[in-house]
């Protein structure tokens, strides 16, 4: 069974850089079946359901070191963070030529 160890990304309401938690979830093991008389779809894999959080990636890797989880990590894509020279607060800058207007 192996486990997967990632940091979730944001939704589209979050513009922080602050680092959320890790995650530590299980691939399933089995592939998931649809009902035939309501046509949900489930498996009969239970640990598909855990997601349990960290709050460093050090952690989960050794929770799962621990428990004896064969694990794989999966890094976050470094985001680069955007500056624009004169953008929104150069409105308010004290070296500002002119009269704020729009």
């Amino acid at each position: 069974m192996l486990a997967r160890i990632y940091q979730p990304a944001r939704n589209a309401m979050q513009s922080g850089q602050s680092k959320s938690d890790w995650v530590l979830e299980f691939a399933p093991s089995e592939a998931k079946r649809i009902d035939p008389l309501m046509g949900w779809s489930g498996s009969g894999d239970m640990n598909s359901q855990i997601k349990i959080k960290f709050p460093t990636k050090d952690a989960a890797v050794a929770y799962a070191e621990k428990h004896g989880l064969a694990y794989r990590v999966d890094e976050p894509k470094a985001r680069k963070h955007v500056i624009k020279p004169g953008g929104y607060g150069g409105n308010f800058a004290f070296n500002r030529r002119g009269a704020w207007t729009h």
